[in-house]
């Protein structure tokens, strides 16, 4: 290097900082790149997306290329530094000096700053620097294979096999569910309650929507006509089941609107064989079904309305569309029973009393409350189940991280509860 004048010198070197620069910025640009973004980007056609994308398929090559050119880069930095040392300063301080000055220079120029800025904007370094990147690992794909082979023996060796490793991009529900959350203004608020609903969908089953057979409203054909009539007029539903005395002897689903003709008419009286001739097939499904396949189900029977089994056969409640939609969408707010009487009344000091008919999941997800879906569906049976058995009097108790208390009960059930969730520490 002596025949080379200390200007050039200093050229190169300058030149070698800016090479690595580009090597850092493009390694940190790279793999700072959003996939879903790219991906995007890949399906509109934008050529550096394309490329990138082409590159990060294989990203042992990619950094494979990175490192090697870097390290070259560097390396011959080193010398360039060393040798530009030695004509300002004796052989000794150029030897403990310039090591230390080409460090932080390094640092600064071509690692920290670039590296930084890559971060903060991936694709502005990134798709440029694919256009480099791309040919330079064809022309040192042979060094790049034999470094990749060479860190494949070592990774073996340690009992870590990379050929299997998972590169992909896939979100677990979670993560799905994060993504959602932290989505801000890009997802109106009531969307975004709609998208976690749909996740959380996957959790549920029929079991966790269906109406108790106990508070089915329905057709007994065993009731006098007047009696009937009195109940369709009165109805706020527009299907009705039909049954024999007991709902496990059904006979189908009757639609309101088929039987209006026959109370527009004065000249002829209903009779329960005109019932009978009006009602559809009734649908089963068992109460382990999950909602999304049941929702699916719906769609391709065409159906509004199922009669829940459970493994023995018995009718065990009806399950609707509605019931499944306001799974996601939230309570349309049709039934005026529920308009009457609300199931969760706030009370003082963050108590609220609860009728131990409701879900424990409506519960949860109006109040945002935890308490466990695995095992009873309604505040009465997760508070039989607790005590073991319907208590004598009015009784206080805790579970978990909440309190409760027994306000109303009959023979058979519990009617309703004060509840309080305790602030834990």
């Amino acid at each position: 290097m002596d025949a080379i004048s200390t200007d050039l010198l200093i050229g190169i070197l300058v030149a070698l900082i800016t090479f690595s620069a580009f090597f850092s910025s493009s390694e940190t640009g790279m793999l700072s790149l959003n996939r879903y973004r790219l991906k995007h980007l890949v399906k509109k056609k934008h050529h550096g997306a394309t490329r990138a994308s082409k590159l990060l398929a294989r990203p042992d090559r990619l950094i494979g290329v990175i490192l090697i050119g870097n390290n070259l880069v560097n390396n011959f930095a080193a010398v360039v530094a060393l040798a530009i040392g030695v004509r300002f300063l004796d052989d000794t301080t150029a030897n403990a000096v310039i090591p230390i000055v080409l460090t932080l220079a390094m640092l600064v120029f071509a690692e920290v700053t670039p590296k930084t800025v890559a971060a903060v904007f991936p694709e502005k370094i990134a798709f440029p620097a694919s256009i480099v990147l791309k040919p330079l690992l064809f022309l040192l794909y042979p060094a790049v294979w034999a470094v990749n082979g060479m860190s494949n023996i070592l990774t073996r060796m340690v009992g870590i096999d990379t050929s299997n490793a998972n590169i992909g991009d896939h979100l677990h529900p979670e993560e799905l569910r994060t993504v959602v959350d932290e989505a801000g203004d890009l997802i109106p608020d009531q969307h975004q309650g709609m998208l976690l609903n749909v996740l959380d969908l996957e959790k549920a089953t029929v079991e966790d929507i269906l109406i108790p057979r106990n508070e089915v409203i329905g057709i007994d054909l065993e009731d006098d006509i007047d009696t009937i009539i009195d109940l369709i007029q009165s109805t706020e539903y527009t299907r009705l089941p039909v049954f024999e005395g007991d709902i496990n002897k059904v006979v189908g689903v009757l639609h309101i609107r088929s039987i209006a003709k026959f109370l527009r008419m004065q000249d002829k009286t209903m009779t329960h064989q005109d019932i009978r001739e009006l009602v559809t097939e009734p649908y089963f499904i068992p109460e382990s079904t999950p909602l999304p396949t049941q929702l699916m189900n719906f769609q391709k029977e065409k159906e509004r309305v199922a009669l829940v089994v459970d493994e023995y056969g018995d009718v065990m409640g009806i399950a609707t569309l509605v019931d499944l939609l306001e799974e996601i969408v939230g309570d349309f707010a049709t039934d005026t029973a529920e308009q009457e009487e609300d199931e969760i009344i706030p009370f003082p000091n963050d108590w609220y009393l609860i009728d131990a008919t409701t879900s424990i999941r409506d519960i949860n997800r109006n109040l945002g409350w935890k308490l466990p879906t695995d095992g009873p569906k309604t505040l009465n049976g997760i508070i039989v189940e607790f005590l073991e058995s319907i208590p004598d009097a009015v009784a206080s108790f805790e579970i978990g991280d909440y309190r409760f208390e027994i306000k109303e009960l009959s023979d058979t059930r519990i009617e309703k509860a004060l509840v309080f969730e305790k602030i834990s520490d």
